[in-house]
């Protein structure tokens, strides 16, 4: 892709003034990058797949140290010869003004008696200057099964940001570092802090917040920050306030879960009464708590709502059966006569009768069963067949008054047939 700025076209010009990686690099990555084996054989027969000695190991072990070359190595029982491995590393450093992240791809081939193969091919690089814009400088991208598909030996070019560059740049990097001067005053301090390199390095340079908390040493505050996927604008003037009033923040991720609870209630968030609870894990249940309380008020009101709109056309299709009730002395039964009846009947079974609207069903017909008042079943009567088709006490479970009530709910289903036939 071609250069579309002037930021652009300086980093291309600069990125070719970039040395090649050196033997050192290259070594460092061999030793520390890959996995290193002894392929040893049933018969004692061992050889270091680094340099290619053999020599006689008498017992299997997990690991060992080749007596040539020194290297500690993973012992593998195996009649295999060749092994190849890929990995990638980075290498930080500076070329002029610019903070460059320099991405690698290892490639090692291993044979039995010989010693191993290595070279480093360049995948990228990502480019930053002072105010932490950004600009990448990396082979193409292909199409494949795998994220990190590329199109080796290709020039290198201006690319758009993708996930693959992103995945390459997240991985282990030469010790020695080579820094620009802006970064070293930001408070870099040649640690990542298990924050990727693409997101650190440009919030310290460009986010005054970020060199904030740096330079404050409130790094498990930073990571949070930078590594999940909240926004920083959301919580940094309570933040602010928090750390004005001396509150030590010892858990980060629950109290900004917590300050995000205190939004949706509509608390101040710029209050030190809120934001320094005494203890913070109580204060965040309790707010949690209300919460859902809130949660459920809204969720009544928007059913209440519901209800409303819906009483028209429940009054259509069931009114001539209002005011049918029996009983056998003990038990009650008798039909609900509006959307509102529906709705304080599933809230107090909590069962899906109004989520669900058997309100509108025309070919249902919904009883309530009480003792002195109480309900104890919820009964569903088919308007085809007179059939009792299901009768639900609490949380759809049957009561001890199951048979009795469908017996009586049976016995008098001909009150249904007649308001059907007299309304025919």
């Amino acid at each position: 892709m071609k250069p579309r700025n002037k930021f652009e076209k300086a980093v291309l010009e600069q990125s070719k003034h970039l040395r090649p990686i050196t033997k050192t690099q290259s070594k460092w990555a061999f030793r520390e990058c890959i996995d290193h084996f002894a392929y040893r054989l049933p018969k004692g027969r061992t050889t270091c797949m680094d340099c290619g000695h053999s020599w006689i190991m008498n017992k299997h072990r997990e690991t060992c140290t080749c007596p040539h070359c020194r290297a500690k190595l993973q012992v593998k029982e195996t009649f295999e010869r060749k092994l190849q491995q890929k990995r990638y590393f980075t290498t930080l450093t500076a070329c002029g003004e610019y903070q460059v992240l320099r991405m690698f791809l290892l490639v090692v081939g291993m044979e039995k008696g010989s010693k191993a193969q290595y070279h480093a091919l360049e995948i990228g690089q990502y480019w930053w200057n002072a105010k932490g814009r950004q600009a990448i400088v990396a082979i193409p991208r292909t199409l494949g099964r795998y994220v990190d598909t590329f199109s080796y030996y290709t020039p290198m070019a201006i690319r758009n940001d993708n996930e693959a560059y992103r995945y390459a740049a997240y991985s282990q990097i030469y010790p020695k570092f080579k820094v620009t001067d802006t970064l070293r005053r930001n408070g870099f301090e040649d640690d990542f802090h298990d924050i990727a390199p693409t997101i650190f390095i440009p919030a310290l340079l460009s986010d005054s917040r970020a060199e904030t908390l740096m330079k404050a040493g409130r790094i498990e505050h930073l990571r949070y920050f930078l590594n999940s996927s909240c926004n920083f604008d959301n919580y940094w003037q309570s933040y602010k306030i928090a750390n004005r009033n001396g509150y030590e923040i010892t858990d980060i991720s629950l109290w900004c879960d917590y300050v995000d609870m205190l939004r949706r209630l509509g608390k101040d968030i710029h209050s030190p009464k809120y934001l320094c609870p005494a203890d913070l894990r109580a204060e965040h249940d309790r707010r949690h708590t209300e919460l859902l309380t809130q949660r459920e008020k809204e969720e009544l009101a928007k059913k209440q709502q519901k209800a409303i709109e819906n009483e028209k056309r429940f009054q259509e299709l069931k009114s001539k059966f209002f005011g049918i009730h029996f009983t056998d002395g003990t038990i009650q039964v008798h039909v609900l006569e509006s959307v509102q009846e529906h709705l304080e009947e599933a809230v107090s079974m909590h069962n899906c009768l109004f989520s669900n609207e058997y309100y509108l069903k025309e070919d249902s017909l919904i009883l309530s069963a009480t003792i002195e008042g109480k309900r104890i079943e919820t009964i569903e009567v088919s308007l085809r067949t007179l059939e009792v088709v299901q009768s639900r006490g609490v949380c759809n479970k049957n009561t001890v008054y199951h048979e009795q009530i469908v017996n009586l709910v049976n016995a008098n289903r001909g009150l249904i047939s007649r308001r059907m036939k007299a309304t025919a």
